[in-house]
Formats: C-alpha cells, structure tokens, sequence
C-alpha cells in the first residue's frame, strides 16, 4: 500500500469535509490524523480512484457525524474558515465562497460540495448517500437558490 500517495492525493479532500461538518480547524485536522491512521490500520487497498474517494468521504462523513454526536463534542465558533490550497482559480474567491457554503444546512453543503469540488453526478451521490435521485436533484436545486440568496445579499 502507498499511504504517501494515497495521503497526497486525499488529504486535501478529508480536510474539507471535516471543516464543513465539524467547523474547527483543529478538529477537522485530527479527523484527517485519525482518518489516515485508520486507512493505515486496516490496510485498505483500492480497486481503483473511484472507490479511493468514495472510501475517504464515506469515512470522512461518518467520522465527523460520531464527533459531533459525541458527549464531549463542543461546538466553537470558527470565525474566519482557514483558506485551502486550491489547484486553480483564485484562493481569496475559494475561501470566500466556502464560508458562504457553510452557511447552508448540513444537507445541501453536502450535495453542493460532492456534486461541485468532487465532480460527483446525481447518481453518484444517490449511491453514495443512500438518497433518492429525486432528492438529490431537489437538494442541489435548493442549495443553489439559498447560496444565491447568501451571495446576493454579499453583493446588494
């Protein structure tokens, strides 16, 4: 197994599902240790980048959901979101646009940030998050019009 390879290529992704779920710089970097030690543990061996990813967010989420259930979770106010590396594009626009997606409930962050950074079809996600098509479709479609809302009222 190349965990250095599989590091390099997921990180970044772990990272920021973390962030979106678990609002905490802190937290979101341990869930990313612990994440990858349990990748480590396990021994897991991919069949291919398709089934890498799906791994990692399906662990991502699940890891994040047990900590924010957890009784000695405590929600801190971030403030200002930390920016990422971004491939391409600007990293000021990235970071702002994050910390407007954030402002959406869990489940439309979700979907807008599978179907936009992750490049995830409706399908996909279905599959993925054990969800209707039908639902899929909806909560883009939702998620679109109150990150417009969030946006216009940036803008006006």
């Amino acid at each position: 197994m190349d965990l250095q390879g599989i590091f390099d290529r997921q990180h970044k992704r772990v990272y920021r599902i973390a962030m979106m779920m678990l609002k905490n710089e802190a937290d979101a970097e341990d869930a990313v240790q612990n994440i990858f030690i349990k990748c480590y543990e396990k021994g897991m061996e991919f069949r291919d980048g398709d089934h890498e990813s799906a791994w990692f967010i399906t662990v991502t989420k699940n890891y994040c959901t047990d900590q924010l259930r957890s009784y000695w979770n405590k929600q801190v106010d971030i403030g200002e979101i930390p920016e990422t590396p971004v491939e391409d594009g600007n990293q000021e626009d990235e970071g702002e646009l994050i910390e407007h997606i954030m402002k959406l409930p869990d489940k439309y962050k979700e979907v807008i940030y599978l179907y936009y950074y992750e490049d995830y079809s409706v399908k996909e996600m279905s599959k993925l998050l054990d969800r209707k098509e039908s639902t899929i479709q909806t909560q883009l479609s939702v998620a679109r019009e109150k990150l417009k809302k969030i946006l216009m009222k940036e803008v006006g």
